[in-house]
């Protein structure tokens, strides 16, 4: 963002849940965040607009060597299941509610991760949920602590049948460390994906900024993504805006390499507007020659008509016409075509009319 000129103020809250009510109040000035996949609806939040997933946030279940893997292994333990206001604790009161791990622990904690790592090295509690990345310095310390297992989820495919917003991961074995062949066997787990939201009043540019970095950074393969797999277009839950939509249909606009940001998005709207308008009006700017030639043409058609008229009743008076009154027509007539004010391209047709004006004044003096 820097590198666009734009300032940013980072908020550090305590995850998911958090996040999502500094977005939704107005009054916290906070514009952009993280949410975790399963956290709202646009239904329930229709002030947010998604900018697309940009990573996977596995359930980790970590857990000391000594206390055995499996469900009732945590039977009368001391589990951590995260912060108050992150969606971790909110992922991890789901999951032990699904399986009623709730009923068997014997003290549940709410740690944050940095703390429920150090607790958990430290022998204070048994076992931790923690919600965040692959990436993540808490879990890298853990998955290289001596005496810490990390637990496989079971029935993966069940939860993510129940819970259409998580996904089932699998970290290889070995992947940790090949030498000492950790894990020993390949762990799955369970993750949502974290998508980048924002308010939907933040200004399309700054949106525009935001996709730009969230490529840059997110689009590297990684453990459990391939490269290119992220910003993905997913509006889970929260719908994805207009900006995000054009942004993955047709990438980066054109200009944003050659003018600041905020010019080049303020002329793809202008282009936008005005290329559907100009496909409107070019049927009515291609009519509008052929309009002005027929008013001009019509003009000329109209003292054409008084002279068959006049014409008309020569033929039908024969020698009982009243010449001088035709005379006098035919002279107003005349005094008409040359006020006539048209353009030059229609000369030839003024002195056409004046001539057969001339002419019927001719056939009329043969019949005095």
């Amino acid at each position: 963002m820097a590198k666009e000129g734009v300032r940013l103020q980072l908020q550090p809250t305590s995850g998911s849940l958090e996040n999502l009510k500094y977005l939704r109040d107005p009054r916290s000035r906070v514009s952009v965040g993280f949410i975790q996949g399963g956290t709202t609806t646009g239904k329930e939040a229709p002030e947010l607009e998604s900018l697309g997933t940009i990573f996977y946030e596995p359930l980790w279940l970590f857990r000391r060597s000594e206390i055995g893997e499996g469900v009732q292994a945590l039977r009368g333990r001391r589990l951590s299941i995260g912060a108050e206001g992150s969606g971790g604790r909110a992922l991890a009161l789901q999951i032990m509610q699904r399986t009623r791990i709730d009923s068997i622990v014997g003290e549940i904690s709410g740690y944050a991760p940095q703390a429920a790592a150090e607790k958990l090295v430290a022998g204070d509690i048994d076992a931790a949920f923690i919600v965040t990345a692959w990436e993540s310095p808490v879990v890298q310390s853990i998955l290289n602590a001596k005496g810490i297992e990390l637990s496989s989820a079971q029935r993966a495919d069940a939860f993510v049948a129940i819970y259409p917003f998580l996904h089932k991961l699998v970290l290889p074995a070995g992947v940790i460390d090949l030498l000492a062949n950790r894990p020993p066997a390949d762990v799955v787990l369970l993750a949502p994906k974290a998508s980048l939201v924002v308010r939907a009043d933040l200004h399309s540019a700054l949106q525009y900024v935001l996709l730009n970095a969230a490529a840059e950074i997110h689009s590297q393969p990684g453990i459990f993504q391939k490269a290119g797999e992220f910003p993905a277009a997913e509006s889970i839950g929260i719908p994805l805006s207009q900006e995000a939509q054009r942004y993955y249909k047709t990438g980066r606009p054109f200009l944003q390499g050659y003018l600041p940001f905020w010019g080049a998005t303020l002329v793809e709207k202008v282009v936008v507007v005005l290329l559907p308008l100009a496909a409107l009006l070019f049927p009515v700017f291609k009519f509008l020659p052929q309009t002005y030639d027929w008013m001009m043409q019509l003009r000329i058609r109209r003292l054409y008509d008084e002279i068959r008229s006049i014409e008309s009743e020569m033929n039908a008076g024969g020698r009982k016409i009243d010449v001088s009154a035709l005379n006098a027509k035919l002279d107003l007539m005349d005094q008409r075509a040359n006020q006539m004010q048209l353009p030059n391209v229609y000369a030839s047709s003024l002195y056409t009319l004046r001539s057969h004006i001339d002419l019927v004044r001719t056939r009329l003096a043969a019949m005095a």
